[in-house]
């Protein structure tokens, strides 16, 4: 709570008077940010309305007209595809955090000798990703398995989902022998470990941009891209962005 109490006092010194009161902030994010917002959110000096699920989900929530002061991405292709649908954006999205992506298996699971390794250990059971056209982690986990050789392997043996989080819950409750998530939300699983970290040049960069959609909105965004958030993105596992 010490983290909190910090953030909020240091925030409300720097909002305006009328940004304070209780007005409902609504905002609609990627499921991986999950964490790192709630925790932000309970330090916003104003409610919060969190709305979690698959940028691709999301995106076209909003784009049909969901109510939203915020969006939250897990890459910039899903806000540039709501720019191109004409959806009102105030300012220019801003990236507040970054990702890496990693193998993850259950805790239990021994070490892999080598990357090459995952086909033989996934045995008869199938690879936990993200939807690969919906859903960013899932379109990454393509790219990587593409680079290192194994996609065509692995193909036809995936369980795909509608966001991170659930193939992170596929492997944690053992329905799954290993899954592909960011490395974020195995800091937030204790039930699953890190087999191998992907190569940050075998999949697009991974960034969360985070746009305002009404004026109430562009307040959160502020206190989304400051540094105290920074270091509550940090201790969820995430990385800083790279400008």
């Amino acid at each position: 709570m010490t983290r909190i109490a910090a953030f909020l006092i240091w925030f409300l010194s720097c909002l305006p008077l009328a940004a304070t009161a209780k007005e409902r902030v609504t905002v609609f994010a990627a499921a991986s940010l999950r964490g790192a917002l709630e925790e932000i959110a309970q330090a916003y000096p104003g409610d919060v309305s969190l709305s979690f699920g698959g940028s691709g989900t999301i995106a076209r929530q909003i784009a049909a007209g969901a109510p939203a002061d915020v969006v939250v991405l897990a890459n910039t292709l899903w806000m540039d595809w709501l720019v191109e649908q004409g959806t009102h954006i105030i300012g220019a999205p801003q990236p507040v955090a970054a990702n890496t992506l990693v193998l993850i298996g259950p805790k239990d699971a021994e070490p892999l000798a080598e990357l090459n390794d995952l086909p033989a250990r996934l045995a008869t059971g199938r690879l936990a990703i993200g939807h690969r056209d919906a859903v960013p982690a899932g379109t990454y986990a393509r790219q990587w398995l593409e680079a290192s050789g194994l996609w065509n392997e692995v193909k036809d043996r995936l369980a795909e989902t509608d966001n991170v989080r659930a193939a992170l819950a596929f492997v944690a409750r053992g329905a799954v022998p290993l899954g592909i998530v960011y490395a974020s939300d195995a800091v937030a699983e204790p039930a699953v470990k890190v087999l191998w970290h992907a190569p940050a040049s075998d999949h697009d960069t991974i960034a969360y941009p985070a746009a305002a959609l009404t004026p109430l909105g562009k307040t959160f965004l502020h206190a989304l891209t400051s540094p105290q958030a920074g270091l509550i993105f940090a201790a969820h596992g995430f990385q800083a962005v790279i400008q």
